[in-house]
């Protein structure tokens, strides 16, 4: 790992795990290449700039959950073979039951390259600090579907609103919102804006 990349629970102690390409539960339905622990890893200066937006949640009473932070150009590569493969389907009533597989990179949730492999890269969402559960975003994380863009429209207006906390509060510490996923976010001042990096996740 490179020096100055951090393990981000130890910038921030209070941050919520649940590294979703570790396990299996996410779109391919198994574990993903080069992800050896459940850990979170980001570039230092994005987790400095995670850990100003988790203080400024906490006096809310929220707090943020990590699905994933650095990924190693391996695992994007383990995406595309997925992807490829037109037959493995299983975890489709789940993650992407309107969408036909072969689509996934044309409509943009898919990448042959990620910014995640740049390192400053976080995909998350809130929590309550309460009772740890995910407050409600109107959709889960890694769905692929309308549902996940930021302009999407048939939402509560609870929902409109917790996107928005979520929203606002990674804009003030330096965070870019991806369209296309409510849950994608991106350092604006990242340091490696063109190194995709491959070391594993452990």
């Amino acid at each position: 790992m490179p020096s100055d990349f951090v393990y981000v629970k130890d910038i921030i102690p209070t941050i919520s795990l649940e590294i979703r390409y570790f396990g299996s539960h996410n779109f391919t339905g198994r574990p993903i290449q080069g992800y050896e622990k459940p850990v979170a890893i980001l570039t230092k200066r994005a987790a400095l700039a995670l850990q100003q937006v988790e203080n400024h949640l906490n006096k809310k009473g929220l707090g943020l959950k990590i699905f994933d932070a650095y990924r190693p150009q391996r695992a994007v590569d383990n995406f595309k073979t997925w992807s490829l493969n037109t037959n493995d389907t299983i975890a489709k009533k789940e993650f992407y039951p309107l969408i036909n597989k072969k689509n996934l990179f044309n409509l943009g949730f898919i990448a042959s390259k990620s910014g995640h492999s740049r390192g400053s890269t976080v995909d998350l969402t809130l929590i309550s600090l309460k009772d740890q559960k995910e407050i409600d975003m109107g959709g889960p994380f890694d769905f692929f579907g309308a549902v996940s863009h930021h302009r999407y429209a048939n939402l509560t207006a609870q929902q409109k609103e917790n996107r928005k906390i979520l929203k606002e509060a990674m804009a003030k510490f330096g965070f870019k919102a991806y369209d296309k996923e409510w849950w994608h976010y991106t350092l604006q001042d990242e340091p490696y804006r063109k190194t995709y990096f491959d070391f594993i996740v452990k």
